[in-house]
């Protein structure tokens, strides 16, 4: 699976995110090595640099600054999942620094 310049838009998230429908990222993928630029919503300006594994699954770490001026970040699993019309659903579950964690569900855009 490739993910080179797909865009992607948040559809569900738990409360104790940041990501929402107005967050949007842009991947990149150079061999198996994934990054991705994101924001809008509560973020300004985020990046994440991790893994595409050989089932199209990924592993990053994601760190973000948001309107309030904090630095967060954290990890991420992702399961891709491959919609009628061709498009990728990533299923995420993720951990942020401090510990706790969610799960949130990212769509890559028509």
């Amino acid at each position: 699976m490739n993910y080179d310049d797909r865009k992607f838009v948040s559809v569900e998230n738990t409360a104790n995110g940041e990501v929402s429908s107005k967050t949007f990222f842009e991947y990149k993928q150079e061999g198996n090595i994934l990054s991705a630029t994101y924001s809008g919503g509560e973020i300004v300006k985020g990046t994440l640099i991790g893994i595409v594994n050989e089932d199209g699954s990924l592993q990053f770490r994601y760190n973000h600054v948001n309107k309030k001026g904090m630095i967060k970040g954290g990890e991420c699993f992702s399961v891709p999942e491959i919609l009628i019309d061709g498009r990728i659903r990533l299923h995420e579950s993720w951990r942020w620094s401090d510990q706790s964690e969610g799960k949130s569900i990212v769509e890559e855009l028509k």
